[in-house]
């Protein structure tokens, strides 16, 4: 899968014992949280995608970009997101929300492309299916984190520098 936008790879570990009430392990989960967080908001805000994506908007990536940091480190293309609750997710609710987004939005970069322009994805007839159960997903895995659903999505320079080594 080509990455539009992607200025550096997030593969830097950061030590702690807990963050969020779930345990540390090997795993960067955290790091994975973040990304996978970033992407379904990217994914589930309409608005966003008109104002920023559709207008190439800088800063954001686009939606390959987005998708990419949803399946990227977690292999959720690959496999189901139940195989990582209690690290990067919650509870199973969490893991089937993310699994039935995911799977909504691969199915649609299957049909267009993965470099398909922008308009590609918001005009295919299954998008606002695949937003809609990005949104859910969105929702939940914020609640859980204690974080506003509705506050805009943040630029990726922000999200690099909340999953950076420190």
């Amino acid at each position: 899968m080509t990455v539009q936008g992607s200025e550096k790879s997030s593969r830097r570990g950061r030590r702690s014992t807990t963050m969020g009430g779930m345990p540390v392990n090997d795993m960067p989960w955290w790091r994975w949280r973040s990304n996978v967080r970033s992407a379904l908001h990217m994914l589930a805000d309409p608005v966003f995608q008109r104002e920023c994506w559709l207008a190439g908007q800088d800063g954001y990536g686009d939606v390959t970009d987005a998708v990419y940091r949803l399946v990227e480190d977690t292999w959720l293309d690959n496999w189901s997101a139940e195989k990582y609750v209690g690290t990067i997710f919650r509870d199973s609710q969490e893991a089937a929300l993310v699994d039935v987004a995911v799977l909504r939005v691969l199915r649609i970069m299957h049909q267009v492309g993965a470099d398909a322009p922008v308009s590609a994805y918001l005009d295919h007839h299954a998008w606002p299916e695949a937003v809609r159960a990005a949104r859910e997903a969105h929702v939940r895995l914020a609640g859980n984190d204690g974080e506003d659903p509705d506050v805009p999505p943040r630029t990726l320079e922000v999200l690099a520098i909340m999953t950076r080594a420190v």
